[in-house]
């Protein structure tokens, strides 16, 4: 994936993740950013077998539908995927509209009920 392409992700990604209340981007270094609710982690970027992607947490069964129905798209990250967590490659026709599905599980997963609330 080119650097135009790999930035303009990010960009979408980090776009997607702030408008949440109180949620923070820490930088994990060179493009890896972490997106934080209260410090807990909600959704981050990696890089996983020379890829850009993005792993975030999803309920229980999720990993596992979308990775078996589209291994091009979806992944089972490392360190994390255990605890079902879900990758998404970054480096191929995304579609944004399931990552902000998804991302808004993982807040709504991590954040406090106080917060949670403030979405409707």
């Amino acid at each position: 994936m080119g650097s135009v392409r790999a930035d303009a992700a990010l960009e979408h990604l980090r776009t997607i993740c702030l408008a949440y209340p109180e949620a923070v981007e820490h930088d994990g270094g060179v493009g890896t950013p972490s997106f934080t609710v209260r410090e807990k982690i909600f959704a981050m970027r990696h890089p996983h077998e020379g890829r850009p992607s993005m792993w975030c947490k999803a309920p229980q069964g999720i990993q596992a539908a979308l990775v078996e129905t589209d291994p091009g798209r979806y992944l089972v990250p490392p360190y994390v995927g255990h605890r079902g967590w879900v990758g998404v490659w970054l480096d191929v026709d995304v579609d944004w509209v399931e990552v902000e599905g998804l991302v808004d599980e993982s807040y709504r997963m991590t954040a406090p009920k106080r917060l949670v609330a403030q979405l409707g």
